[in-house]
This record gives structure tokens, C-alpha cells and sequence, in this order.
């Protein structure tokens, strides 16, 4: 069983369906894939809470518009209490602290309004998401839980109490942070985070990186016991594993939706307009990826490199993102603002430095893989970065990628990309006159690199690596 906040797909108000965004169900659409699963996840929108009332608040099978056919049950909250625990608490609250995103001077404020947003918040929608999990596997024998994500923390400890001997199994796609970062949050409420999450059997990570920083955590602020050298944390008379994962893309499908008539007419409007080179970035205006720090050393770039003037676009498709959350809501005007200010600065009557694509558009993004000079990745801090992987699997045009060394990513493509500390301005303007002025050998031999490395292994591998891990774990348990 999987057990998400979002599901596979979202239902429109027609009834018909279009796909769940974010990196999280791409992940899950390739385990849901490859295993006969039920897929448990909140009823986002009023049409996700009807459909799962037509289908009796039972699971029933839905086919997604990327491909696939997923059993789902969709569980409704309270729409108060959905409210609170994703606006006020997982967004922003957890989501700032595990990407170092508050400006601790100034935020954030812990008062009622939080702490209420925790209690009738939070937990109330985990606790309508576990109540749904062990009605689910009521009847199943030694039934396996995957739990994924920041938004699920306390739903593993309310799932053991009612089942001891389910095998529960929780992957987190978000970085973990180091523990004073969680001191932000009062004690009594991280020793709930933490005794949710260290209910489960074994805990997941994109990095090892991110491993350590979690049993550097359970040992500072939980006062837990741990084995650095097994990777084990002693929680309640159990053993929680903790692992690393790295998230690969499905590389075949990507090429495969790559080829689609429309993703060619995409491509004959970009060689139709493009100038000398192209500069790429696709993401979420997420405060988290920092694209204004990118904008502001495109500027210094063309400021330090006028001989470019005229000669390079940069192309931003950047999908708006939470903007029902105030600081994202103001970071998208900035981002806007920002632009506008680089295309007076630089632009000429003929040419407009910054093209920006406030859109999600799956298939004009792989268009624009196919033909960037340069892919920039420079989040301040990113779980893993798919775009990383899905750029120089596609790119054509021997492109070359600068990517931040604080993404998930970087451990496995570090190697052939230009790396850059994403807080560091004049580098990553540095970084892209060095992409743009490199000899085209050196080029390919960089594409290829980070092609082999993303062609190794596929979402099957990521999900064989748990499975086999999960495997072995009931093993010990048994013992």
C-alpha cells in the first residue's frame, strides 16, 4: 500500500482527470507501476472529494493522462482542517525548516494560530489518512505500508498502535536538515514528529547526506540511541533502518513522451527564434530554488560580458506554485519584477534577455531540453531535482549543465557539471560565460557523462532497492 498527501491524478470538474503534480507522484506513478497496489491520498479539491464519494469512499481504478492505471482511494478532510495542516503547517512551516528557508530574525513567530495548526491541523489529516490505511489492511496478513513525504510524519506511530506487525516503510523526497534547524519548532511538537516517523521499520533518503543529518537528529534532540555504523536507530525497542536511495527518472518514458507531435512544432518555434545560445531553467517558483539569485547573475553576466548582448536568451518555464501561501504569492511578484528589470537593463528593441513562462507545460519543457546551451539548476536547497537528470538525457545540442552543489542530484552528476554554491552570485555569473565559451569536446564528453549516469538505473531499480531492503528487514524483525 502507498499512502501519500497527493495522489496520481487530480479530477476536474467535467470528471475527467489530469495528472498529480510534483516530483513525488512521478515517483510513485513508476512504484504504483510496477506493484499491485492501493494508493491512499487526500481528496485535494471539492471533484476529488465527489469522485470518491460516487465510488463509495472505496478504492476504485483511475487511469492517468501520462499513462497508467492506479487503484486509489481517496480520503477526505475537513476542509478547515486540510486548511491548517497544509497552509499553515507543512507549507510553510516544515517545508522552510527542511530547506533552510527561514529568516530566523524575523520568522518564523510561533503563536496559538501554529500550534492550533499542528494539533487540529496536521494531525487530524494524518489521523483520517491512518484510520483509512488500517481499515485498508483490516484483512491482510503481514500487510507493507509505504508512507511518503514531510506530510505523513505521525501517521506511521498511529498505524503501529492499531497494527504492530505491519511493516511500515517511509521514503521522505524533501532534504533533512541538521538539528538546529529543528529547534525552530517546540520540543513537544518535534518529540510527536519524531516519534511519528521513527514508528516505521525503515526510513528512506535521497542522499546520504541527508541519512546522517537524521540520525545526527534523533540523537540531539530525541535523545535516541544510534548506530552510526549500521545505520540504525534504536526507537521503542526496535531497529529503524535508515537509507539512502537516490531517485532516478524513468528514462524511457521520458524519451518516448519527448517524440510527441506537438513537442516537434514546440521545437521548430525555439529554432525558429533562438538566438547564438539559449540558457534553460524549468522549475516550481518555489522560494526553495532560488531563482531569483539566477536571474540577478544572468544581470551580471550580460553587465561583465557585454560582447553577448544580443546573442543569448534565457528561457525560464517556471509553474507558479503554492501561491494560496503569502511568501510565495510575494516571491513570484519579485521573480516578475526582477525580470522586468534585467529586460530594461540589457533588452534592445530587437531582443528581450529573459523569456518568462509562468506555466506548467510537461511537453514545452521537453521541447526546450532538447535545444538549451546551458540547463541552470541552482536551488537553494533541493530533496533531489529531476530536471537535472531529465535536461541532458534529452538535450541534442551538446548542452551543459551548472547545478548547484546543495541538490540531491549533485551527488550522483557533480562530476560532469559545472558546480556552484548557489548562494554565490558572481560564481554562478562566472559559470555561465565558462558554459558558454566551452569548447565543444568538452561539451559532449560532459553530456555524456551525466547521460550514462542517468541511464544506469530506472524507477524499477529505486523500487527493487527498497523492496529488497524491506525484505530483509522482515527477515530481522522475525528473528
Amino acid at each position: 500500500m502507498l499512502v501519500s498527501n497527493r495522489g496520481p491524478v487530480t479530477f476536474e470538474a467535467d470528471g475527467s482527470v489530469s495528472r498529480g503534480g510534483g516530483g513525488l507522484v512521478t515517483a510513485l506513478t513508476g512504484l504504483a507501476s510496477h506493484r499491485e497496489v492501493v494508493w491512499v491520498a487526500s481528496a485535494m479539491t471539492e471533484h476529488d472529494a465527489a469522485a470518491a464519494a460516487r465510488n463509495g469512499q472505496r478504492p476504485f481504478e483511475v487511469r492517468s493522462p501520462s499513462g497508467g492505471t492506479y487503484l486509489v482511494r481517496l480520503v477526505e478532510s475537513d476542509p478547515d482542517a486540510y486548511d491548517r495542516f497544509y497552509n499553515i503547517f507543512a507549507n510553510p512551516m516544515l517545508w522552510f525548516i527542511q530547506h533552510y528557508l527561514w529568516d530566523l530574525s524575523n520568522a518564523p513567530d510561533i503563536r496559538r494560530n501554529e500550534i492550533e495548526a499542528f494539533e487540529f491541523g496536521y494531525n487530524v489529516v494524518n489521523e483520517d489518512l491512518a484510520r483509512v490505511v488500517v481499515d485498508e489492511i483490516a484483512d491482510v496478513e503481514q500487510p507493507v505500508v509505504m508512507v511518503h513525504d514531510y506530510h505523513l510524519y505521525t501517521l506511521p506511530e498511529l498505524v503501529r498502535r492499531a497494527r504492530p506487525d505491519a511493516f511500515l516503510h517511509h521514503f521522505i523526497h524533501i532534504p533533512w536538515t541538521q538539528p538546529d534547524a529543528w529547534r525552530v519548532l517546540p520540543a513537544r511538537i518535534r518529540q510527536e514528529l519524531y516519534a511519528g516517523l521513527l514508528a516505521n521499520d525503515i526510513i528512506g533518503f535521497h542522499t546520504n547526506a541527508y541519512r546522517r543529518n537524521f540520525m545526527q537528529c534523533c540523537q540531539d534532540l530525541v535523545a535516541a540511541e544510534v548506530d552510526w555504523k549500521r545505520s540504525v536507530v534504536h526507537w521503542d525497542g526496535r531497529e529503524v533502518w535508515v537509507r539512502a536511495y537516490p531517485l532516478p527518472i524513468d528514462h524511457a518514458a521520458t524519451r518516448a513522451s519527448s517524440q510527441s507531435p506537438r513537442v516537434g512544432e514546440l521545437e521548430a518555434e525555439l529554432r525558429r527564434r533562438r538566438r547564438d545560445f539559449m540558457i534553460l531553467r524549468v522549475d516550481r517558483a518555489d522560494l526553495s530554488k532560488n531563482v531569483l539569485r539566477g536571474f540577478s547573475a544572468f544581470d551580471l553576466f550580460l553587465e561583465q560580458h557585454p560582447e553577448f548582448s544580443e546573442r543569448v536568451t534565457f528561457v525560464a518555464q517556471l509553474m507558479p506554485s503554492r501561491t494560496d501561501v503569502p511568501e510565495y504569492a510575494e516571491y513570484l511578484e519579485r521573480i516578475e519584477a526582477l525580470v522586468a528589470v534585467v529586460n530594461h537593463r540589457h533588452g534592445t528593441p530587437d531582443w528581450m534577455p529573459i523569456q518568462l513562462k509562468l506555466r506548467d507545460d510537461l511537453e514545452e519543457a521537453l521541447a526546450s531540453y532538447k535545444h538549451y546551451d546551458v540547463l541552470l539548476v541552482n536551488a537553494m536547497f533541493d530533496g533531489m531535482n529531476l530536471v537535472a537528470k531529465e535536461g541532458p538525457l534529452l538535450n541534442e545540442n551538446a548542452g551543459v549543465s551548472i547545478l548547484s552543489e546543495n541538490t540531491g542530484a549533485h551527488d550522483e552528476l557533480g562530476e560532469f557539471a559545472l558546480s556552484v554554491n548557489p548562494f554565490d552570485i558572481q560564481e554562478l555569473a562566472d559559470s555561465i560565460h565558462a558554459a558558454l565559451t566551452m569548447e565543444r569536446p568538452e561539451r559532449a564528453r560532459r553530456l555524456a557523462g551525466l547521460r550514462a549516469i542517468v541511464t544506469a538505473r530506472d524507477p524499477g531499480d529505486w523500487i527493487d532497492e527498497q523492496i529488497a531492503d524491506i525484505g530483509a528487514k522482515a527477515k530481522a524483525n522475525a528473528r
